[in-house]
């Protein structure tokens, strides 16, 4: 259960008060706060510019007396990095020939990696840098020696873990990562995963906030982590104010920061997911043509290989892991991401309305969850239009098994909504179609087979399609992503086939939620509104068989398992390629807590479940056999619009499998077989 057995690596980003001027001080605080990061299973701790003598001694750093003391403290933590496992980066001013140079320095195990001198000096407003140091551009050699080591000296350098897969990091030095193009993108280019920038930077008002968006872009642009760290607490404020700001990206996402303007030593801990930058950049051929494009660039860069040597056991993984993943987690962020997929939604409905010149829709409303997001989507649609809703012609076609309850939302829906509802009985062409099958239910006899199920879904679709040739319309498909995903809808009928599905990218828990939304902000009528909280709180049923002697109705999670894990397993293999074991393990991370992560005050009470790992392990092999002996019914999907960056699975898009692929090599890895 060990993060590092999954892909991840534990960095942190240490914010120690600054001891101005006193370097010996400042190695003592430092080795505190490296100790901290190695009992915290940190591959990688770092610390801020010059954090060594402070960044706001000004003329100071050119006092002879100052400096020795700088390599003296540096000395104090090369050797305190013997005891630890972590790589360690600190700030110093070192003298290299005739110049002083604004460092990072790398240091492992009691020796020192490698120095990466600051490339770009800021010499505005409140920066003076080009008054002290050299620019790592004017060095003539790419080696020094620091004690009794010769070291790679420059800032073309990446390291790279060679017992952590997938762990190499650059190092730069603040204003190289505000430049328009630092020097950390070469070294993405040349396989650099973790972007590390030692900083000054003092607050002003609104640094904060760009400071996030300088952090976050960065990672997404190089699709990396990113790792920043600033001076905090003890720099002087003779002119200027440091609030310690430290942040630890991936991918566009922040992970983690401190608290600004603390007092107190502070260590920020993430973990980076390792798998998910190599399976970003593997996808990205636009990232691999820039490094044709920029290849001497890339080349230049020098790896120094090093062993972390270390048996890190840690189980508490430092990262949320959504529940929900296709779901945003924020009020603000909730509320945008609905009104975005519904006018998608719409917007492609629309356009395929206008493109065939058709304008009417036909569309079978069950009172379930999938066809009242097509329904209303249709109905937003046909507003835009300028279209009468009379003009959607909606059928509700009880079947052997449809409860009262849902016949009866159906209607008021219909109804409130101002379309054309229709009720259309099926059992009896269900009736004739089984007797002529030669099926035990036609005499009598109660088999609720596959066959006694599929007729029922068949004879609607079928009185659909004939429906819409009769009207003049197109059918609105209603089946959504995560019964795709399953299989669970009948190939060639209403729930697979259509002549456009708005809901084919829209997983099941994302469709609960936007008609939870729906029900918050349309402003429908009290009628509509009470029907859709009915629907959001029922269970998720075919009705095609009858309810149970004690009047339990069929339920389609007893029977595929519950949608909200298959959607978090959905989400981890189609958008990152996870192994089965490694997507276990995060589901394990979501779900086995239920006052856990940022949802947790969202929740319903249906939603507040917890699963054991043995349950997780079950409904994921159910899920891979699913998934993979299915594809033959999405290779046949219809078209609709792609919703999100977890993506469809239409064929002509985001998946593209073949229809006879086995899991086997999926159960196998789950397993543990291999």
């Amino acid at each position: 259960m060990s993060v590092y057995s999954h892909g991840f690596a534990r960095i942190a980003a240490a914010v120690p008060p600054v001891a101005l001027a006193d370097p010996l001080e400042n190695a003592a605080r430092t080795v505190e706060l490296i100790n901290r990061a190695h009992h915290e299973g940190a591959a990688l701790v770092a610390f801020p510019e010059l954090g060594l003598c402070g960044y706001s001694v000004d003329d100071l750093v050119q006092q002879d007396a100052l400096l020795d003391d700088v390599m003296d403290a540096l000395m104090t933590v090369v050797d305190a990095t013997r005891r630890v496992s972590s790589v360690v980066l600190v700030g110093a001013p070192l003298r290299i020939d005739d110049g002083l140079y604004n460092c990072a320095v790398v240091i492992h195990d009691g020796e020192v990696l490698g120095v990466a001198p600051k490339s770009y000096l800021p010499n505005y407003r409140e920066f003076y840098e080009q008054r002290y140091f050299a620019a790592a551009r004017d060095a003539v050699v790419d080696s020094i020696t620091l004690g009794e080591y010769e070291v790679p000296f420059g800032p073309d350098l990446v390291f790279e873990a060679v017992d952590v897969p997938g762990l190499r990091f650059h190092v730069e030095v603040c204003e190289d990562g505000w430049v328009p193009i630092p020097p950390s993108t070469w070294a993405t280019l040349a396989g650099a995963t973790l972007l590390v920038n030692l900083s000054g930077s003092p607050v002003t008002v609104g640094k904060e906030e760009y400071r996030r968006a300088l952090a976050t872009s960065h990672s997404a642009r190089n699709v990396a982590a990113h790792l920043y760290v600033a001076s905090g607490f003890g720099e002087s404020t003779t002119d200027l104010a440091w609030d310690g700001d430290a942040l630890i990206a991936e991918n566009g996402t922040l992970l983690a920061r401190s608290e600004t303007f603390s007092l107190d030593p502070q260590l920020v801990v993430a973990d980076i997911d390792l798998d998910r930058i190599r399976q970003e950049r593997s996808r990205l051929i636009s990232m691999r043509d820039q490094v044709g494009d920029f290849s001497d660039q890339a080349r230049a860069i020098r790896r120094i290989p090093f062993e972390l040597d270390a048996e890190y056991s840690v189980d508490d993984l430092k990262r949320t892991v959504l529940r929900f993943p296709f779901v945003p987690t924020g009020a603000a962020d909730r509320d945008q991401r609905c009104r975005e997929v519904l006018d998608i939604q719409v917007q492609g409905l629309v356009a395929r309305l206008r493109a065939t010149g058709i304008s009417k829709i036909v569309i079978g409303v069950s009172g379930g969850l999938d066809s009242t997001l097509a329904l209303l989507v249709a109905v937003q649609a046909f507003d835009l239009l300028g279209l009468p809703r009379t003009d959607i012609h909606a059928y509700t076609m009880p079947g052997f098994a449809t409860g009262d309850a849902t016949l009866a939302r159906s209607h008021v829906l219909m109804d409130s909504l101002g379309v054309t509802g229709n009720e259309l009985d099926i059992r009896p062409s269900c009736t004739q179609m089984l007797a002529d099958l030669g099926h035990p239910f036609a005499d009598g006899e109660p088999v609720y087979d596959v066959t006694f199920e599929n007729v029922q879904a068949g004879e609607r679709t079928s009185h659909l399609f004939r429906l819409a040739n009769y009207l003049g319309g197109i059918v609105l498909g209603t089946g959504d992503l995560s019964e795709l995903a399953l299989g669970w809808c009948t190939y060639g009928v209403g729930d697979q086939m259509s002549h456009y599905n708005v809901n084919g990218s829209v997983p099941k828990t994302l469709v609960r939620h936007l008609i939870r939304w729906k029900i918050a902000t349309s402003g429908y009528a009290d009628a509509t509104i009470e029907a859709l909280r009915e629907i959001v709180d029922d269970v998720i049923s075919p009705e095609l068989v009858p309810a149970d002697a004690a009047g339990n109705v069929q339920s389609t999670e007893d029977t595929v398992g519950p949608y909200e894990l298959h959607d978090f397993f959905l989400y981890h293999l189609t958008r990152f390629g996870y192994r089965p074991s490694k997507i276990a393990y995060l589901a394990r991370q979501a779900w086995g807590d239920k006052t856990r992560g940022p949802w947790s005050d969202m929740m319903t009470d249906d939603q507040r479940n917890e699963y054991t790992g043995e349950t997780i392990d079950k409904w994921l092999e159910v899920f891979l056999k699913r998934f993979m002996s299915n594809q033959f019914k999405r290779t046949a999907m219809p078209n609709g619009p792609k919703i999100g960056s977890g993506g469809s699975l239409s064929p002509r898009g985001d998946w593209r499998s073949p229809s006879d692929a086995p899991a086997t090599a999926w159960l196998r890895e789950l397993h543990g077989d291999r």
